[in-house]
């Protein structure tokens, strides 16, 4: 290094320039607030979701348009493009139960467990939403989208070789009867639940304990006035909804058996094991 660029200074770094003030039509800008979220647009399935939660929270009796329109935070008006009316949208909650189901393939050697098995699933799917079972009640599945359904249960009772009266009749009174027991299961559910925010209320919280007390009280009656009564208290009232349901399904099961050709020469028909038993 030479002595000349030893004497000559380093420059030193360029500052950074200071902001300027904000000029004055800038002070009178509002300051700018931030994007509000993308909302969600409004559809047939969302309206249809809301209304099942609705449902659920509120019961049947809870459900309206107006409390739909609110659990999506949209005005009334904005359902209608959507749905054509209350009526219109418990046709379309009841559809959506079947989203999934499964239609049993027609199986003559095991028709009574298929029809069992359908049963039981339709009575968990009504078991899913709180009064579902008095929605069901008041619609038939005889849609474009349900007619399927129909058709396949038909199958089963058919290819089982049921005469045609019976099988027409059976699928309505397996229904009829699944639709009676949930909605005997929902009425207890709620008033267990009033009997828990109303300590006044005559409502039992419990089956079981119902049920503790209705066998014991049968098997103390007068023997003279109620034999039968006394003699079946314990197994009258059964502390199971499970098994309960399972007995009258068999019961059903039985008699639409007994429809059934007589079996050819050598066989034995088809009787099933009782509900309970090993």
């Amino acid at each position: 290094m030479t002595d000349a660029a030893a004497d000559t200074p380093t420059p030193s770094p360029p500052s950074t320039p200071a902001s300027p003030p904000p000029s004055p039509w800038e002070r009178e800008r509002p300051a700018r607030g931030r994007l509000a979220p993308t909302r969600e647009p409004l559809s047939r399935e969302r309206v249809v979701e809301a209304a099942f939660t609705v449902l659920d929270q509120q019961g049947l009796d809870g459900l309206s348009m107006r409390r739909v329109a609110a659990e999506l935070g949209v005005a009334v008006s904005a359902l209608y493009a959507h749905v054509r009316s209350k009526d219109d949208l418990l046709e379309l909650m009841y559809t959506r139960l079947f989203a999934g189901f499964e239609k049993p393939e027609p199986d003559p050697e095991r028709w009574r467990e298929q029809v069992g098995d359908y049963a039981r699933s339709w009575r968990q799917c009504l078991r899913a939403h709180r009064d579902m079972a008095r929605i069901s009640m008041a619609h038939v599945p005889f849609t474009a989208e349900l007619l399927p359904h129909v058709e396949a249960l038909l199958a089963v009772f058919r290819t089982a070789g049921l005469p045609d009266r019976i099988a027409a009749e059976a699928g309505d009174l397996i229904s009829t009867y699944i639709d009676g027991f949930v909605l005997e299961e929902g009425m207890w559910l709620d008033r267990a639940a009033r009997h828990d925010s109303d300590s006044s209320s005559l409502a039992r919280p419990d089956w079981r304990e119902m049920a503790g007390e209705m066998q014991d009280y049968f098997a103390s009656l007068p023997a003279a006035e109620f034999p039968h009564l006394r003699a079946l208290a314990g197994v009258m009232v059964s502390d199971s909804s499970d098994e309960r349901f399972d007995i009258g399904l068999e019961i059903i099961l039985r008699g639409l058996a007994s429809y059934l050709p007589d079996p050819a020469p050598g066989t034995r028909p088809e009787t099933g094991p009782t509900p309970g038993t090993p």
